[in-house]
């Protein structure tokens, strides 16, 4: 019997312990700079977010031991092999990928005519966050990543288990 390096429940929940610590860190950034007017782009701070897409590895793809193979369903009521959120395993490692990008909708326009920041007309265009949907955003991380943390405790628990059969 074969037994593989890792347990493939440590890599999912990493992986999203990994993906949710960076949006908490993004959200911390945005916040800390929901005031800042003027960056080293001389521009008011724009809020970032992330986005996960899947990787190019497809689907219905696995891959178990060096061989490719095409999973295919015999009956329209089974399910896809997938892990949590929706990360699709490819050769034990996730097929999903995460990506820093930044928010270009413009900022309000205040009337500040002696902000050292404001343009001929006397405004200054303050940044897109928004504090509230930060926080909400902030509460929905935490929460993803105390599940992320629980499931990768269960796993353990399994194969710590496994071990004493």
């Amino acid at each position: 019997m074969e037994i593989s390096g890792s347990n493939p429940g440590f890599k999912i929940s990493a992986r999203g312990l990994s993906v949710q610590r960076t949006r908490m860190n993004l959200i911390a950034e945005n916040i800390a700079n929901a005031e800042t007017t003027r960056t080293e782009k001389g521009q008011p701070f724009k809020r970032k977010f992330i986005t996960i897409t899947q990787n190019e590895s497809g689907l219905n793809s696995i891959t178990k031991q060096q061989s490719s193979l095409k999973m295919q369903t015999t009956n329209g009521d089974h399910i896809p092999f997938a892990s949590p959120q929706n990360s699709i395993l490819d050769g034990g490692t996730s097929a999903l990928e995460y990506k820093v990008n930044e928010d270009s909708t413009q900022g309000e326009l205040i009337f500040m005519p002696n902000h050292p920041d404001a343009n001929q007309e006397g405004y200054v265009e303050s940044t897109n966050v928004n504090i509230i949907q930060e926080m909400v955003e902030m509460i929905a991380a935490s929460r993803s990543y105390e599940a992320n943390l629980t499931a990768l405790d269960t796993s353990k628990q399994i194969a710590k288990d496994s071990l004493e059969i």
